[in-house]
């Protein structure tokens, strides 16, 4: 196992719950300012509780099994174990896709298209810097064990 030595884009600085609850905040400031732009989508609340509440749980889980393998849960710094049961053998982002989950079931209670981009700009930014800064981490960290992994599940679900 050796240190990555790649290139930290600026972005990873910021610590993705911290990044969604941003872009939620902005959604929501969009929303009072130029009024609740409404999608018509068919939804009801019971599933955007069910959506957002399994978020909730697989992120908190994703979480657990970090804590329990007494890993790093930031995106830059150094990991001691690669999790790949549990949560992580359906999803490599456990954890994001959570949060995705959660964002997308604000934007399905309150209907607004500002929600709705805050959670496809979340995704969108966590898809294209934290993932693959991520995975090339961890193939660095832990070569062929997470290739492995990595032909075996899948980056989202």
């Amino acid at each position: 196992m050796h240190t990555s030595t790649l290139p930290c884009p600026r972005i990873l600085n910021h610590k993705p719950p911290r990044i969604a609850f941003a872009l939620l905040i902005a959604a929501s400031a969009l929303s009072l300012l130029f009024g609740n732009v409404l999608l018509d989508l068919p939804a009801s609340l019971g599933v955007a509780a069910m959506l957002g509440s399994s978020g909730f749980i697989v992120m908190l889980r994703a979480w657990w099994l970090f804590k329990q393998a007494s890993t790093a849960i930031c995106p830059t710094a150094q990991s001691t174990a690669l999790i790949t049961t549990d949560v992580y053998a359906w999803t490599r982002n456990p954890m994001y896709l959570g949060i995705v989950f959660m964002l997308l079931a604000v934007a399905l209670i309150t209907g607004s298209v500002f929600h709705y981009i805050a959670a496809i700009t979340f995704f969108a930014i966590i898809d294209h810097s934290f993932c693959p800064f991520e995975e090339e981490k961890m193939r660095s960290e832990f070569s062929d064990e997470f290739d492995a992994y990595s032909r075996r599940v899948r980056r989202w679900f």
